[in-house]
């Protein structure tokens, strides 16, 4: 029997209450100390007792802490290079220079054959190319869609989330009205920046009782801008009320049940980027202090006289102004007053454990963000196997978010476009406005972005033909993933160039007989000078026999 049993049994004799109120509380514990109370729900363990634990909905943990980690973000990306690499080699990886459309007609639900389907994805494409590559689908005529997608995923990347609102402009010279207007994550707020309590408005996010996003808010003006003088906002439907078209493109990810604004893409390494940097600028430094050989002259009395050698010039300094500021420079000869001594340090630089720790620390922010490290720092000096794995396991996520801003952002606008290209005509497409499916059969397509590096081409290209062989892949897919090109572009371009190479083979196989000839013998297939060759005598001047015949 434990001496804490006699105890309770002892209160329980003397004060009956107590003693209940005790074996309650041991109950308590009992139940609270066990399964994950044990472990990481634990709260009496010395190594948990100070974690400040307490969390709220997705309100109080993301969209009233957005706002910090948004500007926080922003600042990480213009200031610590790891910062700024991982987030272009996000942009180049998804986006690069841009998805590119290939329609991927269903013609089984439209009933026509393969060659019909063919030849309306080709006057589709080329509908789309004309304005996709103009500027004039952007609403500022800056940039085009390609373009446009960068800024968007860039935007993403730092802000957390991003607006695509599509107005209609027209514009001369151009048969499309449709245009793309972004929209920076600030100006996405609640009227007067107060969220109301009912939850209705959120980060400028209406939604119904039920949830459904119904409309946002938006501001006039930049709210972090310095010429801001009186901001109004403007309360724009999700979706037009009379024709359910798509007004507004919120271009964010969830990573809580009922989030309505987006986390940056730097979020959850913000403070290691932070100190890294930190940590790398004070080992510049230092490293700069101890390149520096400065010679310091003491005086036994005082003297007016100029130092030996030269002070550092004025030009030169930091902090000129500055009186107090004392500067070292390289090979400087500084002069000092009576009674001062300098002190040497030597802060022991370059630091041979510096690029050990920070590889270290960029292996966890790699983790964190899916970049392997190899690929964070663009380097590979491992063997292929390994460099190879970590490029797969980098393409997971980047195909991820490929697929995912495809299918927010670049569909779409591809749907509103097609549907203003049908509406005018341009694009004949029987039954699009009349059956949702049929409309969804003719908007099908892919969007391919550029392609996965190749580490050994051999090998690559080997494995590639052996998955075709097999029905493991098409020539098709093959030709994306390894190039980025198309399979039926690339085979029609070939047909070309390898008519061409024929008649460039033939014109240089006629030039080499022609110089294998004696000197002054006629060329081949040609007749002597004057007339065909020479008649035997006699029989000038008669007609010549049919060939076979006698004659008669």
């Amino acid at each position: 029997m434990g001496i804490a049993t006699l105890i309770d049994r002892a209160v329980a004799t003397v004060a009956p209450q107590k003693g209940l109120q005790r074996a309650a509380a041991r109950q308590k514990m009992q139940i609270l100390n066990s399964g994950y109370g044990n472990y990481g729900a634990s709260t009496f363990k010395k190594s948990l007792k100070g974690w400040l634990f307490a969390g709220g909905s997705h309100r109080e943990d993301i969209e009233d802490n957005v706002s910090v980690l948004r500007q926080r973000s922003r600042d990480l990306y213009m200031g610590v290079p790891v910062a700024n690499g991982a987030v272009k080699t996000m942009r180049t990886n998804v986006v690069g220079r841009g998805l590119n459309l290939k329609p991927s007609i269903d013609r089984d639900v439209l009933g026509i054959t393969a060659a019909q389907a063919q030849k309306l994805e080709k006057q589709i494409e080329r509908e789309w190319q004309l304005w996709a590559e103009s500027p004039d689908c952007d609403i500022q005529r800056i940039d085009n869609f390609y373009e446009l997608q960068q800024l968007a995923f860039l935007n993403w990347l730092m802000s957390g989330d991003c607006l695509a609102l599509l107005p209609i402009k027209p514009r001369k010279n151009q048969p499309y009205d449709l245009r793309v207007q972004l929209v920076e994550a600030d100006r996405l707020s609640s009227p007067d920046y107060c969220d109301t309590y009912d939850n209705k408005i959120v980060g400028g996010v209406e939604c119904a009782p039920d949830g459904e996003v119904v409309a946002y808010h938006i501001s006039d003006q930049h709210p972090l801008s310095y010429e801001v003088t009186d901001i109004k906002w403007q309360r724009v439907e999700a979706y037009g009320s009379r024709t359910g078209r798509r007004n507004v493109l919120h271009i964010m990810t969830r990573e809580r049940i009922g989030q309505r604004r987006g986390v940056p893409f730097l979020a959850p390494v913000i403070e290691s980027l932070k100190q890294l940097g930190k940590y790398t600028d004070a080992e510049l430094v230092a490293a700069v202090v101890s390149g520096m050989f400065s010679v310091f002259i003491e005086k036994e009395d005082a003297s007016e006289d100029g130092a030996v050698g030269s002070m550092i010039p004025e030009e030169q300094q930091i902090d000129a102004e500055d009186e107090s500021s004392l500067e070292l420079g390289p090979g400087v000869i500084m002069d000092l007053n009576p009674g001062e001594k300098v002190h040497d340090t030597n802060p022991g630089r370059p630091n041979s454990n510096f690029s050990m720790f920070v590889e270290a620390i960029c292996q966890q922010i790699g983790a964190s963000l899916e970049i392997p490290y190899e690929l964070l720092v663009k380097r590979f000096n491992a063997s292929y196997t390994a460099s190879k794995g970590a490029l797969e396991e980098a393409w997971k996520m980047f195909r991820m978010y490929r697929a995912w801003l495809a299918a927010d952002f670049c569909q779409p606008i591809y749907e509103e476009w097609l549907t203003e290209a049908v509406a005018k005509k341009r694009i004949a497409a029987p039954g699009f406005f009349t059956d949702p499916l049929i409309r969804k059969a003719y908007c099908r397509a892919e969007w391919n972005g550029p392609a996965k590096g190749i580490l050994d081409p051999v090998k690559e290209v080997t494995a590639a033909e052996k998955r075709v062989q097999n029905g493991f892949s098409t020539r098709s897919s093959e030709t994306r993933e390894m190039t980025g090109g198309d399979y039926y572009s690339n085979a029609d371009q070939l047909k070309q160039e390898e008519k061409k190479l024929s008649e460039v083979k033939k014109v240089a196989k006629g030039n080499e007989k022609q110089k294998q000839q004696p000197a002054g013998a006629e060329p081949a297939g040609t007749e002597p000078a004057g007339g065909g060759p020479e008649e035997p005598a006699g029989q000038q001047g008669k007609p010549a026999e049919p060939a076979g015949g006698d004659g008669k």
